[in-house]
């Protein structure tokens, strides 16, 4: 009943969103009937932010190796092109790379994007907690990250958002707004990195499925609103 209610609210924010575990079938189905990949033989990599919520989001931890870890805060790929390059030398003899990408949001069963309840809380956290923070401080048009050792990822991830702090704060719902802004910058990041690899890779394949992670409360499924996915033919790029 409560996974139902969280369903009609969700959709209403995100109408082509799937339910976390329906969309590992779907995708997985997709890579293994459609494009004819050994799934026996796939190293998947995430770029999902390090917040300890998003582990269990769907079940492509359960079926694939890895995962190797690229995201850090916001879920931006802040291990590179090392990382990538670290990633491409990982991938088993014969298989293939997957990239599982993007930043996440929490909501409420009364609808409110950008909070949840986390486990064995009584109150409603941020999530993610670190857009949220760069949210609040983007709204200050007088501010501007400087980047230091001591809070370097926070800092580059609100950098990084500074071209789209119009569009955020513009938008109807900012909380929606500076997570599609982030997906949209981690999306040209994973595209990137791979490009400058891709002679890294001993393999003909890359698959890449990027969009919002959408975190419900504690026990239920969380949901993805997919955004891209591709299969990338390496010698074709």
């Amino acid at each position: 009943m409560l996974q139902r209610k969280f369903d009609k609210i969700v959709k209403g924010y995100f109408p082509k969103a799937m339910d976390a575990k329906d969309t590992s079938i779907h995708y997985l189905g997709k890579m293994q009937i459609e494009h004819k990949l050994d799934i026996s033989r796939i190293l998947m990599a995430t770029s999902v932010c390090s917040d300890d919520i998003n582990v269990p989001s769907t079940t492509f931890f359960n079926v694939l190796f890895g995962p190797f870890i690229m995201g850090g805060l916001g879920g931006l790929p802040f291990a590179g092109q090392t990382g990538m390059t670290a990633f491409a030398h990982h991938i088993p003899d014969d298989g293939s790379a997957f990239i599982f990408y993007g930043p996440h949001i929490g909501i409420t069963l009364e609808g409110d994007l950008g909070k949840m309840y986390r486990p064995r809380q009584e109150q409603t956290g941020n999530s993610c907690g670190a857009l949220m923070l760069a949210l609040s401080r983007l709204g200050d048009s007088s501010y501007t990250p400087v980047i230091n050792d001591d809070d370097y990822q926070q800092m580059k991830l609100e950098e990084s958002l500074l071209p789209y702090r119009e569009q955020i704060l513009d938008g109807e719902n900012k909380e929606k707004a500076i997570t599609e802004a982030t997906y949209e910058i981690i999306d040209e990041k994973i595209h990137s990195y791979i490009k400058a690899c891709k002679n890294e890779f001993h393999v003909d394949k890359i698959t890449l499925l990027g969009g919002i992670i959408i975190n419900t409360d504690y026990g239920l499924d969380d949901y993805f609103d997919a955004k891209n996915f591709e299969v990338i033919d390496l010698k074709n790029l």
